[in-house]
């Protein structure tokens, strides 16, 4: 499994006695930390009092709810004044969802109990005491300490950027793992629109359009079926030869949607179908001791097929390979070329396509393509077992009692 790109590094540089830019910049949020706490106090005492003062009544509730949405926006200002002064890069917590289905006292009792509002009010009322005690040391150390100041202003900034850290940090990993996955979700309904646009345009401009032709052309037949027999029968002859070449343009598109042959023998036979199609050799190799679950396997497929057309199209390669197996529950997929390469993720729609519809599914997509050559794409899918996969789905069919 691919290793995730390592965090940047937001610690200052080591001190020095000199004044420089980072120490200038730590000075100034130390200094600005009384006005700036002196507001924060204000609004949590005031929303805490008056919304906690009026819960005897209807209007209480609705106003501390209000308050905890308020102090989001207090804490976007102090991580917004935290990464700017003292390099502290601290995520933004995903939004509350107050606009979706619902009514007013569920959206409100979701305000109440936000774990983000609470701690930024916690935040704002100890910052305080602890602005009084910057804004002090600070002021004086200018006058009276200035050559070891910077010191002094790093081990206070540092009690800063551990405030921010723990207290104006998203909630935790699920937190920010349910954002993805609100993301995710956008990316799969966008890529279902696109493809019923798609199937839809398919079928209007091919089968539909030859199914017309045919009824017409059996509809003049048919007139003709007495007074001209062979005029007739040639007419017949060729809405045989529609009717043809409307079920081959059907075959093709339900091989687009789910290939039969995905469906009746697995990956190793339909990736080598896509294979012999593909315009330079390609050699299949599918170590699978048993089939993934049926979406598992359908998005592998389609990336394998993509893949393999973006070698006929692109690559100008004279090989190719597909590996396809099974490690630490995950399906990995390898498809390699020998062409001049080039290949990126901002190259085009396609491969950014892809990696968007993996990363929908908690999969990984890395392309490795220098000039010249050669192309490794690989992609990483959660496996899901096919027995499971299928048990949810019956029950899912079941109806209700």
């Amino acid at each position: 499994m691919t290793e995730p790109f390592p965090a940047p590094d937001d610690r200052p540089p080591p001190v020095r006695l000199a004044y420089d830019r980072h120490a200038w910049k730590e000075i100034a949020h130390l200094l600005a930390n009384l006005p700036v706490a002196l507001v924060g106090f204000i609004y949590v005492t005031t929303v805490l009092f008056t919304g906690l003062g009026l819960t005897v009544t209807v209007i209480g509730f609705p106003l501390l709810a209000a308050g905890l949405a308020g102090a989001r926006w207090l804490g976007r200002a102090e991580r917004a004044r935290a990464r700017a002064l003292l390099g502290v890069r601290v995520e933004e917590p995903s939004p509350l969802p107050l606009r979706g289905p619902g009514g007013f006292l569920p959206r409100m009792w979701m305000a109440l109990k936000d774990p983000v509002g609470w701690r930024t009010m916690l935040y704002e009322a100890i910052r305080l005491p602890w602005g009084i005690v910057t804004f002090t040391v600070t002021l004086t150390s200018l006058f009276v300490l200035w050559p070891v100041l910077p010191f002094i202003a790093r081990g206070l900034a540092n009690a800063d950027r551990a405030m921010v850290r723990g207290l104006l940090s998203p909630s935790d990993e699920l937190e920010r793992r349910i954002a993805e996955l609100e993301s995710d979700r956008g990316v799969v309904f966008d890529t279902a629109a696109a493809d019923l646009r798609r199937i839809e345009r398919d079928l209007h401009d091919g089968a539909q359009a030859r199914l017309v032709n045919l009824a017409m052309g059996l509809g003049l037949a048919k007139e003709k079926l007495l007074e001209d027999p062979d005029t007739a029968a040639s007419m017949v002859a060729e809405a045989h030869g529609e009717v043809k070449l409307a079920l081959q343009e059907l075959r093709d598109l339900a091989r687009g949607i789910h290939p039969a042959v995905l469906t009746d023998r697995g990956l190793d036979a339909a990736l080598s179908s896509v294979a012999s199609r593909c315009t330079v050799p390609v050699k299949v190799t599918v170590d699978l001791a048993e089939r993934p679950a049926a979406a598992i396997e359908g998005i592998a497929y389609f990336t394998v097929s993509e893949l393999l057309q973006n070698v006929s199209k692109h690559s100008a390669a004279r090989s190719a390979a597909v590996d396809v197996w099974r490690a630490d529950g995950r399906l990995l997929i390898q498809v390699e070329d020998d062409g001049r390469g080039g290949a990126s993720l901002d190259g085009g729609t396609g491969m950014r396509g892809l990696a968007e519809r993996l990363g929908a599914v908690d999969g990984l997509f890395v392309v490795e393509s220098p000039e010249g050559g050669p192309t490794t794409v690989t992609a990483e899918l959660p496996w899901r077992d096919r027995s499971g996969a299928l048990a949810e789905e019956a029950r899912a069919a079941r109806p209700c009692p």
